[in-house]
């Protein structure tokens, strides 16, 4: 497909450039196939006669008209689509903060599918990993990213008129800055900074500097959440007890003079403020107990409140909660999710549904500015690409008076990422499996337990006891197999969902398995597993292992790949340790398995006899073991 493009098309040209093998069309001269005209006025494309159209009004929205026109115009049919922006600014947060800090071409990667989805804004979610002058402990081993790299997504991102901008924490959230020694100075407790310090006031000028410094955008995230130890370790004992709001009042108005005099605006999440409205001062969902007028007058009003939730689904929870919001008087954003934290896949039954009321709402409440989060937490055994067809979604509903209809944003993310909407979807079927509650709304995440769990001990045994596990990941593994489209430029992302239905068919059930006939006195059974079953588990571990590793370097810096490639070690040594102990038992050298003498409890009150789903572990550490991975004498 040649195009030719006629109008004010200079500020375009490198955004064009960038997506015209992307898109596999050329940017023609005079005389070649189809002439594009460019103009002014709201979002319209078109195609008629052999000539085509885009009209409209901000730079980002030429881009997703580009797509548009390739999409729906390479057959040379006649066509024409008007679309409104209902959302001022839409985009994703990427969390580059727990190990997975995507590579710069990887970044660029995802602005070019954003740029087609008609995406205008990035929000970098980065704790300590950006550079601080003098600070060499912050980010230190963590791929933090230079002002270089920085200020080189930046301009990529502007060339198709997509702003992006840092968040930051300035006051909890900094476990892995202050977890050093040499930066003990800055700490209240484990994670939070010592609020009026001297020396942190200056280390949060820094921070906004060294933060703000390589973006064209003055927006800034100050971050502020979950700052539940705020003033309980050596704040108290310098100061003694004061209340919690009135130390984060004290502390954000400092913040914020120090980011009005460099000319930012900030951002900040307004989960605390809810907390210490609540009947408990603990439950940010708390949608009864209103925030009382006093507490409001104190807040600044020149700081945007980010009004977070990842899991309600009717709408009539996001209509009270957003009703608590307005008495504090500030710009309200919204930030839902897509979820790929805490497992292997991406739990899109609960994304969808969740996403859909809340942007329902936030359409009629007049909420212009929206963010999808993409959390890693513990870890980031899955990825940003994966959250895609999301991101497809959330583009779509900007783009929708209501609900986008499923077969448009099953055409779209087709066409932007070369992947089909119903292979994106065999990502959840990871985690929604036997057990789980419809569309997994509960957030069970038996892909990650389950591989992690040790053989031997069994924990999570009781929680999917009378689940066929393995038939579930052995259907999923041939289905994912079939659905994979090896020229396309994503499918490597399956490849390690593939390998891993491969290690559960076999190792989700083994536990139940070794306890029965260890209960039988079964002893060939146990002498066959431990000779032939284990092996083969341990062979497709390797298998995953090799798959993830590839994928890993592929898309994020190598820093944190450490953590995951122990976790794999773990789960081989003990998978030996497994097996050594049951030949042990068998041939007579140990008269009992104390591991399975034990009784099988259900790991927790999240499991399905109490229809809260398959279960749900938040940190590998108790996944694999109920013992001590480490012990803080002093967590603070």
């Amino acid at each position: 497909m040649k195009l030719h493009f006629t109008g004010d098309v200079a500020g375009l040209l490198p955004g064009i450039r960038e997506l015209s093998q992307e898109l596999s069309f050329i940017e023609a001269g005079d005389g070649q196939q189809i002439q594009v005209e460019l103009s002014a006025g709201g979002l319209e494309v078109g195609l008629e006669d052999g000539a085509a159209y885009i009209r409209y009004a901000q730079k980002h929205q030429f881009f997703r008209g580009l797509g548009l026109l390739v999409q729906y115009g390479r057959n040379g049919r006649p066509f024409h689509i008007k679309e409104e922006q209902h959302f001022d600014t839409i985009g994703p947060m990427f969390d580059l903060s727990r190990n997975g800090v995507l590579t710069v071409d990887s970044f660029k990667f995802m602005l070019r599918k954003m740029a087609l989805m008609g995406l205008n804004s990035v929000m970098l979610y980065m704790e300590d990993t950006y550079e601080i002058e003098g600070e060499p402990y912050f980010g230190y081993m963590r791929g933090r990213y230079s002002q270089a790299e920085l200020r080189e997504i930046d301009d990529y991102a502007d060339q198709f008129g997509i702003e992006a901008f840092p968040s930051i924490q300035t006051l909890a959230h900094l476990e892995e800055f202050l977890k050093w020694e040499p930066v003990s100075k800055y700490k209240d407790t484990k994670g939070a900074l010592l609020v009026g310090d001297e020396a942190v006031e200056r280390l949060i000028v820094n921070m906004l500097e060294a933060a703000s410094a390589p973006f064209r955008s003055r927006k800034i995230h100050v971050g502020m959440d979950e700052a539940e130890e705020l003033g309980r370790g050596k704040y108290l004992d310098r100061n003694g007890y004061q209340s919690r709001f009135d130390i984060m009042a004290g502390h954000l108005e400092r913040v914020l003079e120090a980011a009005r005099s460099r000319g930012l605006k900030p951002m900040m999440w307004s989960d605390m403020f809810l907390k210490f409205a609540s009947a408990d001062g603990t439950e940010h969902y708390d949608a009864e107990t209103p925030i009382p007028e006093e507490m409001a007058r104190r807040i600044p009003k020149d700081v945007d409140m980010v009004y977070w939730d990842y899991a309600h689904q009717e709408q009539e929870d996001y209509e009270k909660l957003i009703a608590k919001h307005k008495p504090l008087g500030c710009n309200l954003v919204f930030a839902g999710a897509v979820w790929v934290f805490n497992t292997f896949g991406v739990n899109y039954g609960l994304s969808l549904n969740a996403t859909d009321a809340a942007l329902q709402v936030c359409k009629r409440e007049g909420i212009r500015e929206v963010y999808a989060t993409m959390w890693g937490d513990d870890g980031m055994e899955s990825n940003p690409l994966g959250a895609l067809l999301g991101l497809q979604f959330y583009a779509e509903h900007a783009y929708s008076a209501g609900k986008p209809a499923w077969e448009q944003v099953a055409e779209r993310v087709k066409f932007c990422t070369g992947i089909d909407a119903e292979t994106f979807l065999k990502l959840k079927d990871l985690d929604e499996t036997p057990g789980a509650e419809p569309n997994n709304r509960k957030q069970s995440n038996p892909s990650k337990f389950l591989l992690y769990q040790d053989v031997l001990l069994g924990l999570f045994d009781k929680q999917i006891e009378g689940l066929d596990m393995s038939a579930h990941y052995a259907k999923l593994e041939q289905d994912i197999r079939d659905r994979r489209t090896m020229d396309a430029e994503l499918d490597y992302i399956f490849e390690v969902p593939e390998k891993l239905c491969a290690v559960l068919k076999r190792k989700s059930e083994i536990g139940i398995e070794l306890k029965r006939a260890y209960d039988a006195g079964d002893c060939a059974e146990l002498k066959a597993i431990a000779e032939e079953v284990l092996p083969a588990i341990a062979e497709a571990v390797k298998e995953l292992r090799a798959a993830h590793r590839s994928q890993w370097l592929r898309m994020f810096k190598p820093f944190g790949w450490e953590v995951l490639d122990i976790r794999y070690g773990g789960v081989l040594t003990r998978l030996d340790t497994a097996a050594v102990r049951l030949l042990d038992y068998v041939e007579g050298r140990i008269g009992r398995i104390e591991e399975l003498e034990q009784e099988r409890l259900v790991y927790s009150s999240v499991n399905r006899f109490n229809q809260k789903g398959a279960g749900w572990c938040s940190y590998y550490y108790r996944m694999a073991s109920p013992n001590v991975f480490f012990h803080v004498l002093n967590p603070f």
